[in-house]
């Protein structure tokens, strides 16, 4: 038998005229002393413009409830930035393990009984580290393939000489970045369990994992 999967699934919630991202990430179990595993992209989906909120937790459950994720382990991120909260608070009876994630401009990850508080940077470095190690696959005939390698191209970080502090352009400040939104969340909630996962320290920090 393979080793099983666990799945990592991140909502971007939009505002009512901007679109709402669902992306659904495979990656295998991992056990202490493993390896950084690679993530395969299984579900991308941008829900049109206008759609209720209740009518998009409605089409998340039903991704939720289709195999291969029926039965498995799934994990799942919510933006719950601006108008995320209240959503989150609509999603929690259906979802009671959601991880609601609030989007910051600090520089540490926090947790409390509401869910984390992930700096923006953060959110950018895991695609990075992702993308780099070529540890994402993303099928091309993926639907809205096309579109996230779009946005992703047009992700850019900069350095200011004057200060040398990294700022991120084209996150939240273009028309569509909805998708490469969903996928980062579900990549950060994959790569924070994994820490947890592979190692024999059950205090390590997430923080320690990426600056060691």
């Amino acid at each position: 038998m393979g080793v099983p999967s666990r799945y990592f699934v991140g909502l971007d919630l939009g505002q009512a005229n901007d679109y709402t991202a669902l992306a659904v990430l495979d990656r295998p179990r991992l056990l202490p002393g493993s390896p950084p595993a690679s993530y395969a992209l299984r579900h991308l989906e941008r829900f049109e413009r206008g759609t209720s909120y209740p009518a998009i937790i409605g089409g998340v459950r039903s991704v939720l409830a289709r195999p291969p994720l029926a039965g498995s382990a799934v994990y799942l991120a919510v933006d719950a930035t601006g108008v995320g909260r209240p959503v989150c608070d609509m999603i929690r009876p259906v979802f009671p393990t959601m991880a609601a994630i609030t989007i910051t401009g600090g520089r540490d990850v926090t947790e409390d009984w509401s869910g984390f508080c992930v700096p923006k940077k953060d959110l950018v470095a895991v695609l990075q580290v992702l993308l780099q190690g070529r540890r994402l696959k993303i099928a091309k005939g993926l639907p809205e393939a096309e579109n996230l390698a779009h946005e992703l191209s047009s992700f850019k970080v900069k350095v200011n000489v004057n200060s040398g502090k990294e700022t991120f352009e084209s996150w939240r400040e273009r028309d569509h970045d909805d998708l490469v939104l969903a996928v980062a969340l579900a990549a950060w909630l994959g790569e924070y369990s994994a820490v947890r996962e592979t190692s024999t320290d059950e205090m390590m920090s997430y923080t320690t994992y990426y600056t060691r």
